[in-house]
């Protein structure tokens, strides 16, 4: 509950608009018409997000040993 609490309260909470952003102009360097970029947008987003999750997960994991 702990960690919950103090997610709420991190600046964590910036993460995902900043990489919805970065995901967009990515998206829109690929394609020029609004579908595609959306398209492209959302699989980044989620790619990312899945990539933080999982290193974040494992060093959450390994804190525990150190």
């Amino acid at each position: 509950m702990v960690l919950f609490a103090g997610i709420l309260n991190s600046q964590l909470w910036h993460l995902v608009p900043l990489i919805l952003a970065v995901s967009l102009v990515y998206g829109a360097t690929r394609h020029e018409l609004l579908g595609p970029i959306l398209h492209h947008a959302w699989k980044t987003t989620v790619w990312m997000l899945t990539f933080m999750g999982v290193i974040f997960a494992a060093l959450f994991v390994l804190s525990f040993w150190l």
